[in-house]
């Protein structure tokens, strides 16, 4: 399936809705006919069975249909405010966060803050961290504590495709692998 057309699926249902004249709901879903009707509209060729196929086949699982299947929304990365509705959830020992060496010393300083994002995303292993940090420049890992984190009350929510979300890393939580 078209890498541009799930890239224009990622920018609509995370952060630019308005772009087609879309509407999320407080929680990120949007009727998906109405998502293939206004993408039309937009001049970018999209049906149901095209769509359906993305949602299948997108290596990190970056959207969710809904129970009944008439509603779509991004599992996470949102800039747009809304609540995605997870339930709080208790994170392994340690995560993962891989991002590119250009980044080290800000983080080192100032910890993980989630940008333009609504949250920090962390991984369950080393090497999906290091393909998100290879997105970006050369890669390196992050060690999270995160069993410390939340011990200390910090809140964990865990993206229906498995990435982990938390609000923010302060760097005595963090341990640069490489």
């Amino acid at each position: 399936m078209s890498k541009q057309t799930s890239k224009f699926l990622s920018l609509v249902l995370r952060h630019a809705p308005e772009r087609i004249g879309l509407e999320l709901d407080a929680h990120g879903w949007t009727d998906i006919d109405a998502l293939i009707a206004k993408a039309n509209a937009a001049g970018v060729l999209l049906d149901r069975a095209m769509l359906l196929e993305i949602v299948a086949t997108s290596d990190k699982q970056r959207f969710t249909l809904s129970a009944d299947g008439a509603r779509i929304r991004a599992a996470q990365g949102h800039s747009v405010e809304i609540d995605l509705d997870l339930p709080t959830a208790v994170p392994p020992a340690v995560l993962f966060h891989g991002t590119a060496r250009t980044n080290v010393d800000a983080i080192l300083a100032e910890g993980l803050k989630p940008g333009r994002r609504r949250h920090v995303h962390l991984s369950p292993d080393v090497e999906t961290a290091r393909r998100v940090g290879m997105r970006h420049g050369a890669p390196v890992i992050f060690e999270v504590a995160t069993a410390r984190m939340h011990a200390d009350g910090l809140v964990f929510w865990q993206a229906e495709n498995g990435v982990w979300l938390t609000e923010r890393v302060a760097p005595a939580y963090l341990t640069l692998l490489g």
